[in-house]
C-alpha cells in the first residue's frame, strides 16, 4: 500500500484548518503544527523529497508487504492483527523473530534519509513560527494566544491557525529540500515533525474516507408515480 502522505500536505489545511477568523478580546487560539503542515514551503518541500526518494519509497513498500506476510502466518484467528498469543508465538518463533528484525533494520535503513529530509524541510519552517505568529499577535492586537487543548471553549472566530500559516508563506516561501553534511535535528524540532506526522494521517485519513464514500453508489430512489 502506497504511502500517501507526500501527496496529502496540501490536503491537511482543507480539513483540518479553521476557516478565516479573527480574534475575540485579544485572546486567540493556535495549532502549532496544523499552521506549519499547512505551509506552502512545506507541502513543495514535502512532495520534491517524495519525488527524489521515489526509489526508497518502493523499497519501503515492498518491506512492509514482505514483513505482513511474515506475521501473516501467525494470524490464526484471520483478523490482520496479531493479539497477544498470537504475538508471543510469532515472537517465541526464533526463524520468524530473525526475518522480522532484519526486515525492520532495512525498513528503518531505507526511511532514514527520507525522514531527515523532511525534517530538515520542516525545521526551516518551523524557524518562522515566531515572526510568523508576531504577524498575527500585530495585526490582531492579541494579548494571549492558547493552544486549543489549553482552552475549555473556544469559538471558531478565535482560531488564527490559518492566518499564521499565511504569514509563513509569507516569511518562509521555500525551503531546501538538500540535508547539509553532518546536520542534526533539535530536539523540539523531532518532536514537531512527529506532530506534524500526525495531522497529516488524519488528514489522509480524512481525504480516503470522503473517496470511499464518494465511491458508494447512491441508494435507488423511488420513482415517481
Amino acid at each position: 500500500m502506497k504511502n500517501h502522505l507526500f501527496a496529502t500536505a496540501a490536503f491537511a489545511l482543507a480539513v483540518v484548518a479553521s476557516p478565516a477568523s479573527a480574534q475575540v478580546n485579544g485572546i486567540a487560539v493556535a495549532e502549532p503544527a496544523i499552521a506549519i503542515a499547512a505551509s506552502q514551503a512545506l507541502q513543495t518541500a514535502f512532495g520534491q523529497i517524495g519525488t527524489t526518494y521515489q526509489a526508497q519509497r518502493t523499497q519501503l513498500e515492498q518491506l512492509q508487504v514482505q514483513r505482513q506476510t511474515a506475521l501473516k502466518q501467525f494470524d490464526t484467528n484471520n483478523d490482520g492483527q496479531l493479539n497477544e498469543a498470537e504475538a508471543t508465538a510469532a515472537q517465541n518463533n526464533a526463524a520468524a523473530r530473525s526475518q522480522i528484525e532484519g526486515l525492520d533494520q532495512q525498513i528503518n535503513q531505507a526511511q532514514a534519509p527520507i525522514t531527515q529530509a523532511r525534517v530538515y524541510a520542516l525545521e526551516q519552517v518551523a524557524q518562522q513560527f515566531g515572526p510568523a505568529v508576531q504577524q498575527v499577535v500585530t495585526q490582531h492586537s492579541l494579548q494571549l494566544i492558547l493552544s486549543p487543548g489549553q482552552a475549555v471553549y473556544a469559538s471558531q472566530a478565535a482560531d488564527v491557525t490559518d492566518e499564521i500559516a499565511t504569514a509563513l508563506n509569507t516569511l518562509v516561501p521555500t525551503v531546501s529540500t538538500t540535508v547539509p553534511a553532518g546536520w542534526r535535528p533539535q530536539q523540539q524540532t523531532v518532536s514537531l515533525y512527529q506532530e506534524v506526522q500526525q495531522v497529516l494521517v488524519q488528514a489522509a485519513m480524512a481525504q480516503q474516507a470522503q473517496q470511499q464514500q464518494a465511491a458508494q453508489p447512491q441508494a435507488a430512489q423511488p420513482q415517481g408515480r
